[in-house]
């Protein structure tokens, strides 16, 4: 059987994203304490998979998964999910607003509530907790008054939702990935993803530069770029990547090979479908039919001379 870490306990957006994906049917899903430990659990061979928030579309990038993943045995990611977050206010039943004195909440979501609680809780201590259903947890054994979390969580924990939809955004979209240890690379789709973790030789004018050429001549389009600390000296940094498209793909390849010519290190992260079905758009020259085109005529310089 399939066994899947995810953020627990019950009730979070971890498992919300997780039973929304098909390789969660019959599956062994299993709600660890972290996103850190679920991430360790698949290194260590202890589950075949975990679940974990990567992005969001209110604050970014979730540092942690990234900086967990920069580290220690290689993972690949195999597949993504993007769900809808909202959040409520739970009380044990009976309280009121002007009860709420401390209230629990996940780092993220505290960021995405962070007016309607200046507005509502001006006074209240936010006390950050490893989720927010730890959280909700908490808050019916009495060690907090309150918790922002997911609605559901009222049910799960015998709570009551005092105030509905407290987000700033309405908007607000969380990016989930499914981890594995390293494997055979899913075929691709048409509407792939590849993740990369560049690693510089050195901090020197064009660095950064260098490394985007070899996307842009080759037309692979990037959907996120940021850059991280190596953690080894102040200033020393590694740039996080997605880009369109599949390792399998000429395009996505030939970059791949050019960034192991320039970068100290390349980590492979993994290419898998994206979430919305979207293909990228080739212009003229960059297709698999332009790259097998283009190697023909080489292969045929190389044999019998110059030609067309």
């Amino acid at each position: 059987m399939t066994s899947i870490a995810y953020l627990g306990p019950r009730g979070t957006f971890t498992e919300e994203a997780l039973l929304s994906m098909p390789v969660s049917q019959g599956a062994d899903l299993r709600a660890l304490p972290s996103a850190n430990t679920a991430v360790d659990a698949v290194r260590t061979g202890e589950v075949d998979y975990a679940l974990v928030a990567i992005e969001n579309s209110i604050e970014g990038t979730v540092t942690g998964t990234l900086d967990q993943l920069a580290v220690g045995e290689p993972l690949v990611i195999t597949d993504e999910v993007v769900i809808r977050v909202r959040f409520a206010l739970l009380v044990r039943p009976g309280t009121p607003l002007s009860g709420v004195r401390r209230v629990a909440t996940h780092s993220v979501a505290a960021a995405q509530c962070r007016g309607w609680i200046a507005a509502n809780l001006p006074d209240a201590d936010v006390v950050p907790e490893a989720s927010n259903t730890a959280g909700a947890e908490a808050v019916a054994a009495g060690t907090y008054d309150a918790v922002i979390a997911p609605s559901v969580a009222a049910e799960v924990y015998g709570l009551e939702i005092l105030a509905d939809d407290v987000g700033d955004n309405d908007e607000a979209w969380t990016r989930f990935v499914l981890l594995s240890r390293p494997s055979a690379v899913p075929a691709p789709t048409g509407a792939d993803k590849t993740t990369l973790f560049l690693y510089m030789r050195e901090d020197h004018p064009g660095a950064l530069l260098e490394i985007l050429t070899e996307f842009s001549v080759r037309g692979v389009n990037l959907t996120r770029i940021e850059s991280r600390p190596t953690r080894k000296a102040l200033g020393d940094y590694f740039f996080s990547v997605d880009c369109e498209g599949h390792v399998a793909d000429a395009r996505v390849g030939e970059a791949l090979m050019g960034l192991h010519r320039i970068c100290a290190s390349v980590r492979f992260l993994g290419s898998y479908p994206r979430h919305d079905g979207k293909e990228p758009l080739l212009r003229s020259g960059v297709t698999d039919v332009d790259f097998a085109a283009a190697r023909a005529w080489l292969d045929a310089v190389r044999g019998s001379g110059p030609t067309a």
